[in-house]
């Protein structure tokens, strides 16, 4: 039976892939089970320090399944107990490293918020994005009230969740949806670039990085501040932290080991 979900490692960088092309990568159950151990998968491995999600087929997803996932509703908050890492963030554990989204065609729904979940997001020239929940008579409930909100203000927000109106690569780009947008034919090679480009760099200081700015977004300003210091005395004592002294001094490349 052919995974709905790729995988595939490049140095310290995890390729992660959206693989029900069929059926345009709308996510059933079996998808999310499958996307979410996948995550827990990289959350276990010490060599992997950041991930690239993408899609393959046309599109980068449908969204929801809503005919397979709508009877299973009742179960959503034991779903990423048992499976792993929740991609949402929003109903289970919460991945701790860094997530580059690079998205194709058509994006909908659970797509967008499963894009707005992650760290940093590039769109090809010809995708567009629907949050169309309200059509179908519900609400966006993987993070999406929030975050589209967090990212582009009220007003630019409420336009588009209560209308479902669709949104071209360049207006995403320009509302803070995305933040960048390549041809099509350079978005995946574009997407492991910026991974491998983050996954250089000192891994306990990126997890302090994305720990400090989600303290911001969901405790409040005053709580993240209260945990600036401990957390940057710290990163100073470790091997890390030394090591990129040296190699300021040597004048040489830094060599970082998440130590």
């Amino acid at each position: 039976m052919t995974s709905l979900v790729t995988e595939e490692t490049d140095g310290h960088v995890r390729k992660i892939g959206l693989n029900r092309p069929e059926k345009r990568n709308a996510m059933n159950v079996a998808l999310i089970e499958q996307l979410s151990a996948a995550f827990a998968r990289v959350e276990a491995d010490d060599a992997i320090r950041a991930t690239v999600l993408f899609a393959h087929g046309p599109v980068f997803t449908a969204g929801l399944d809503l005919m397979d996932v709508f009877p299973r509703m009742g179960e959503a908050a034991d779903l990423f107990r048992s499976a792993g890492v929740d991609p949402w963030g929003t109903h289970g554990p919460s991945r701790t490293k860094p997530l580059v989204v690079a998205v194709h065609g058509k994006c909908l729904t659970l797509g967008i918020e499963l894009m707005l979940a992650g760290d940093v997001t590039l769109a090809s020239e010809d995708a567009t994005f629907e949050q169309i929940e309200v059509d179908r008579g519900i609400f966006p409930f993987g993070g999406g009230t929030a975050r589209w909100v967090q990212t582009m203000g009220w007003g630019n927000a409420m336009q588009y969740l209560l209308t479902g109106d669709a949104l071209d690569a360049r207006e995403a780009h320009r509302l803070g949806l995305v933040q960048r947008v390549v041809a099509r034919e350079a978005l995946l090679e574009t997407a492991m670039a910026v991974a491998a480009r983050i996954a250089s760099k000192p891994p306990l200081a990126i997890k302090a990085i994305l720990e400090s700015a989600r303290t911001a977004v969901l405790e409040g300003e005053r709580a993240a501040a209260e945990k600036l210091l401990p957390s940057i005395m710290r990163l100073a004592t470790t091997e890390d932290t030394h090591e990129a002294l040296m190699a300021v001094m040597e004048r040489r490349p830094a060599t970082f080991h998440g130590r």
